[in-house]
C-alpha cells in the first residue's frame, strides 16, 4: 500500500526535509525519487526536488518508491568473538564475510555480494559478540546510530572483581570517559558475575572501559537487543535479513 501522510504543520516545508525528519528516507532519496515521478501531492505529481508541502496537504509516495526504500538491504548476525565489525587489520575476519548462503538463518530473497555496500551500525568490538546490525540504508543507520539517536542497546556482561552497590551506582551514573561524562545507564545484576547493561549511547569499548573505573574486568560482553530488534535464537556465526516490519520499528525510533 502506497505510504500516505497529511502534512499538519504549521509552515510550509521542503518535500525531501519533511520525509528525511520522518524517518522515511534520506535527503537524498527523496529527491530520486521525485525525479523519477514516484512523489505526488493532493493527487500531482512533484516534478520540483524544491518543491515545498502546505499545511493540509496530503502527501503520496507510490508503491514503486516504497519497494525502492525497503530494497536497500539491512541483516543481522549473531557475531562471534574474533570477528571485527569492521575494517580488518590484516589476518582478522569482517563480519561481512560470514554473510554466505550457508551461513543464512532461515530465507532472503538475496545473498549479499559485492554489489551491496553493508557497514556496520553501531560496531562490537573484536572481543565481543551477539547481536550486530549491517546496512546500506542510510535510514536505518541514522535511526540507530545517528547523533539525535536515543535508541537503546541492551547487552549481558560477565565480569572479575567485586560487585557492589557502590559499583553499580556508579556504573548507573557518575563515570565519564574521555573527559565526557556518560550518560545515565540501566544496570542490574542478574546472576553470579552477570550484570546487564542498557545503553543509549556507543563510546568507543564502552562498558569494558566503565567496568575497569570500577575495578571489574569483563570477561564475556554478549548484546542482545537494539532498540525493538532482538537477538532472539538466532545461532552465533549466522545472519538473517531484517523484516520490512523490523525496518520500520528500527527507524520509528522505539
Amino acid at each position: 500500500m502506497a505510504w500516505t501522510r497529511l502534512y499538519e504543520e504549521a509552515e510550509p516545508q521542503r518535500v525531501n526535509r519533511w520525509l528525511a525528519q520522518n524517518g522515511v528516507c534520506s535527503r537524498r532519496e527523496a529527491e530520486a525519487l521525485i525525479l523519477q515521478g514516484l512523489v505526488s501531492i493532493d493527487g500531482l505529481r512533484v516534478d520540483d526536488v524544491g518543491r515545498k508541502i502546505e499545511p493540509g496537504q496530503t502527501l503520496v509516495l507510490s508503491d514503486r518508491a516504497q519497494a525502492q526504500l525497503e530494497g536497500a538491504l539491512t541483516v543481522m548476525i549473531h557475531k562471534p568473538v574474533g570477528v571485527v565489525s569492521a575494517q580488518p587489520d590484516t589476518g582478522q575476519v569482517p563480519a561481512v564475510r560470514l554473510l554466505t548462503r550457508d551461513a543464512l538463518y532461515g530465507q532472503s530473497p538475496v545473498i549479499p555480494g559485492f554489489e551491496n555496500k553493508l557497514a556496520p551500525v553501531g560496531r562490537l568490538d573484536m572481543d565481543s559478540r551477539g547481536l550486530l546490525i549491517l546496512s546500506e540504508d542510510g535510514v536505518v543507520a541514522k535511526a540507530v546510530i545517528g547523533p539525535a539517536s536515543e535508541m537503546e542497546k541492551e547487552y549481558l556482561v560477565w565480569v572479575d572483581g567485586w560487585i557492589t552497590d557502590d559499583k553499580l551506582a556508579l556504573l548507573r551514573h557518575g563515570l565519564e570517559l574521555d573527559e565526557r561524562p556518560l550518560r545515565p545507564a540501566q544496570v542490574e545484576l542478574v546472576g553470579r558475575q552477570q550484570l546487564k547493561f542498557i545503553l543509549r549511547e556507543g563510546r568507543n569499548r564502552q562498558i569494558r572501559r566503565m567496568c575497569e573505573l570500577v575495578e571489574l574486568t569483563v570477561v564475556d560482553l554478549l548484546r542482545i537487543r537494539i532498540g525493538d530488534l532482538l537477538l532472539g535464537d538466532l545461532p552465533e556465526g549466522r545472519w538473517r535479513p531484517l523484516s520490512p516490519i523490523e525496518r520500520s520499528s528500527l527507524i520509528s525510533g522505539r
